[in-house]
């Protein structure tokens, strides 16, 4: 039993922010119906790295696959159907979109009271941007991320995954739960609207403030956090460890584990404030010592000394770690392309109604177009050939 089984939930997002809200969703137990534009589909089917690009096995996990020409009337009337017979919308198109193809979220709740719409966007539903085309990477440009991540000297630097969208994806998940317990108690459904920048601006910790109080403007700081140490990646004899001795009673320890207790209690170094002022000084101090050893002997004594610390992980770490199997980190989905394929599991563990992988991702465009079309909606083959003729579906 799924904390969301019973939900349907139809998507209509392209790319990252609304399908991985819908994976999100479908994780937790919703029947999620996507739909695809005919013929290539969400792009996503051919996003991702490597020879072969299996990205849409785990975004389009727990998902069925109908096609929908949303551009011409016959496929707006039947998405329009299917939208009467959900829980949740799930879109993230440029505002006035939905508008335009006759879903504007009025219509729709007023055929369908109890429906929840999350709409995820550049820059929200209303304000004088609203009407403009916005990327993950310009949610995290405007929402302030961009500029603080990079090396001081070199200009902005990116993640190497779309925090922006996947961001927005999870505030516009969050918002959609909240509105489910609304309606449980009124019947009423909503409209919940993420913005990508506002979704990066809510992660951005004191930023704002800092600077209406006291001018202050965080600048890229490259591997460190200005003013939080010692917490750095550190060089070892065989590869890079992670510290995070940023407290005064973790800072004494790891100075004993060094086998420098007296560093513990050195004025440069004793307190936050200190230990702030001499950032550099004290990583270069931490870096001579961890390059005399292995990635396994530092790794021994930050457990012996109980101070937060890890390896730097790529996946073939992960997958070989312990800890990730015993808790299913990384499970196992036979998927309908590419055979047994590994990938993160569902998060966050749930002790009642836990989340998982029902359902591999849907192998082509409309793979379930009988199912939904013709069982939820009734409609006969003799009709869904000739949506197929005219290239509605």
């Amino acid at each position: 039993m799924s904390a969301l089984k019973g939900l349907r939930v139809v998507e209509l997002g392209q790319l990252l922010a609304g399908p991985f809200c819908g994976q999100l969703l479908g994780d937790m137990g919703a029947e999620v119906i996507k739909v695809e534009p005919p013929g290539a589909g969400d792009p996503m089917r051919v996003w991702g790295q490597g020879a072969e690009k299996v990205q849409w096995e785990v975004i389009a996990r727990n998902k069925k696959s109908v096609s929908a020409n949303l551009r011409i009337p016959e496929g707006q009337a039947l998405v329009r159907k299917l939208i009467g017979k959900a829980d949740i919308l799930v879109e993230n198109f440029k505002p006035g979109t939905m508008e335009k193809w006759g879903f504007a979220p009025d219509t729709l709740l007023a055929e369908n009271p109890s429906l929840i719409i999350a709409r995820m966007s550049g820059y929200g539903q209303t304000g004088p941007y609203s009407d403009r085309a916005g990327f993950g990477g310009i949610g995290e440009a405007m929402g302030g991320w961009r500029y603080i991540v990079g090396e001081p000297d070199r200009p902005p630097s990116r993640m190497g995954v779309s925090i922006g969208d996947t961001l927005t994806a999870t505030y516009g998940c969050m918002g959609v739960l909240a509105a489910l317990h609304h309606r449980s108690v009124t019947g009423q459904g909503q409209v919940i609207d993420a913005a990508l920048y506002e979704s990066v601006l809510q992660v951005m910790e004191g930023l704002v403030p800092e600077y209406d109080h006291s001018g202050f403007i965080r600048e890229r700081s490259g591997s460190i956090l200005r003013g939080i140490a010692p917490s750095n990646v550190y060089i070892c004899k065989d590869g890079e460890y992670m510290i995070g001795a940023n407290k005064d009673s973790l800072w004494q320890r790891l100075a004993e584990a060094m086998g420098m207790p007296e560093l513990g209690t050195d004025a440069r170094y004793a307190t936050h404030l200190a230990r702030g002022h001499n950032q550099l000084e004290l990583d270069e101090r931490i870096n001579a010592w961890t390059a005399t050893l292995t990635v396994d002997e530092v790794d021994a004594l930050m457990i012996k000394y109980s101070i937060p610390a890890g390896r730097v992980y790529r996946a073939p770490e992960m997958l070989a770690d312990p800890h990730f199997q015993a808790r299913d980190a990384i499970i196992e989905v036979e998927t309908e392309r590419y055979g047994k394929l590994k990938m993160q599991g569902a998060f966050p563990k749930m002790s009642a109604t836990p989340s998982g992988v029902r359902s591999p991702a849907p192998s082509t465009v409309g793979q379930h177009n009988v199912e939904i079309y013709g069982e939820l909606l009734g409609m006969e083959a003799q009709e869904l050939d000739r949506l197929k003729a005219a290239g509605a579906i």
